[in-house]
């Protein structure tokens, strides 16, 4: 059937504000600089060069301000978001906190599905951009709940779903082109490794498709809370492992795998127990002078344990990892010594452990077989870990 007058008329008016929704996202793409790439060396681990992209550095503060410009674009392209829509998503905060920024500059009035566990700092930084916060409690899932929200008719725009393809992976400036980019002049410019987290899997989707299309060496792994879906399911390549543990490292370690783990561009799995992370929150700034978050000392970890590898090896090279987001959304929970006693977390062995790696103290275990017998015991008493989910 034809349409009316008045549907084409409502059809082009929807086009046009499309448009201009558009332009005004790539307009905000150009006025963004790429983010820093961080450089340090460690006494203990000679010749290898560390590289650390600093993602925090996005307006929102956050790697995820990538994801939520992709994730908004992807939307307008399908015809999926229209003039004066609600916008929905679930999120543990970081990407709630990219979306709302969006959905101001737009116009859009914004929802973020959250666990009630979040960090209050990410709560409270979705309010001061206008969001709404809806917090689940334990037995609720946040992305249904998101999903009944957009039946109503809002606009889901389901970053756990639609991430891996939303990005795009072949260039436009995703974050492994920014790095490969950024690394040409350096004394190793083909990484050894890419390091990175799993939440979405986007991220890790994105860089194993870049390496491939570049016909890169570099190989990509993912850091993984101890016991979570990612490394039992990239074992398995099975989409219905499901996590063994709890992780308070929020942004990564997810409960069941998600839709965009593409497994088959992933070389290597390191698992980091969620003392070890914030060992390595607390290492980083130290030595970078800043705090960054739980997920950026995960990384930070699996980095120390390829080095350690390539280092046994005669090995030299580069190791390149992401900073995710702010260290100060942590404030009252992972940098908090009070917090951490109540949950159970103590990272002083840890932080002695890195301390020994970093320096050179060949006396010590080195951090892959600490991180081993750390998770062997954690194996043993399932359900153990007094994190939060």
């Amino acid at each position: 059937m034809a349409a009316t007058r008045h549907d084409t008329a409502a059809i082009g008016e929807d086009r046009d504000w499309a448009a201009q929704a558009v332009a005004a996202l790539q307009r905000e793409a150009a006025r963004s600089a790429d983010t820093h790439l961080l450089h340090a060396t460690f006494p203990g681990l000679p010749g290898i060069d560390f590289y650390f992209k600093d993602e925090a550095a996005h307006p929102t503060g956050s790697l995820k301000h990538r994801l939520a410009r992709s994730l908004f674009l992807y939307a307008l392209c399908n015809g999926r978001l229209r003039p004066g829509q609600a916008v929905v998503d679930a999120s543990s905060g970081s990407t709630a906190i990219s979306e709302a920024w969006f959905a101001r500059l737009l116009g859009l009035s914004f929802t973020a599905v959250m666990p009630a566990a979040t960090a209050p700092a990410k709560i409270e930084a979705v309010h001061a951009l206008g969001g709404h916060c809806e917090l689940t409690g334990a037995g609720t899932c946040p992305q249904a709940r998101a999903g009944e929200i957009a039946a109503r008719g809002a606009c889901f725009l389901d970053q756990f779903g639609l991430a891996e393809r939303a990005t795009d992976w072949r260039g436009n400036n995703n974050i492994a082109e920014s790095i490969i980019g950024q690394m040409r002049q350096e004394r190793f410019p083909e990484p050894a490794w890419i390091v990175c987290g799993a939440g979405t899997g986007g991220t890790s989707a994105t860089i194993g498709r870049y390496l491939r299309y570049r016909g890169l060496r570099t190989r990509l792994c993912v850091a993984e809370p101890t016991g979570m879906a990612f490394a039992q399911a990239w074992r398995l390549r099975d989409h219905d492992a499901r996590a063994t543990h709890a992780t308070c490292i929020e942004g990564i370690g997810r409960p069941s795998a998600e839709p965009g783990f593409l497994f088959e561009v992933v070389d290597d799995v390191i698992e980091v127990p969620d003392a070890a992370s914030v060992a390595g929150m607390q290492l980083l700034e130290r030595n970078l002078g800043r705090r960054y978050g739980g997920s950026s000392g995960t990384n930070l970890v699996a980095c120390l344990q390829l080095a350690e590898r390539m280092h046994a090896r005669g090995e030299p090279g580069s190791i390149v990892s992401l900073l995710c987001d702010r260290g100060e959304r942590y404030d009252r929970t992972l940098f908090d010594p009070q917090w951490l006693s109540r949950s159970g977390i103590d990272p002083t062995p840890w932080t002695q452990r890195l301390r020994a790696t970093t320096e050179g103290d060949g006396a010590q275990t080195p951090v892959a077989a600490q991180s081993a017998a750390a998770s062997l015991a954690d194996a043993a008493t399932p359900g153990s870990s007094n994190s939060r989910p």
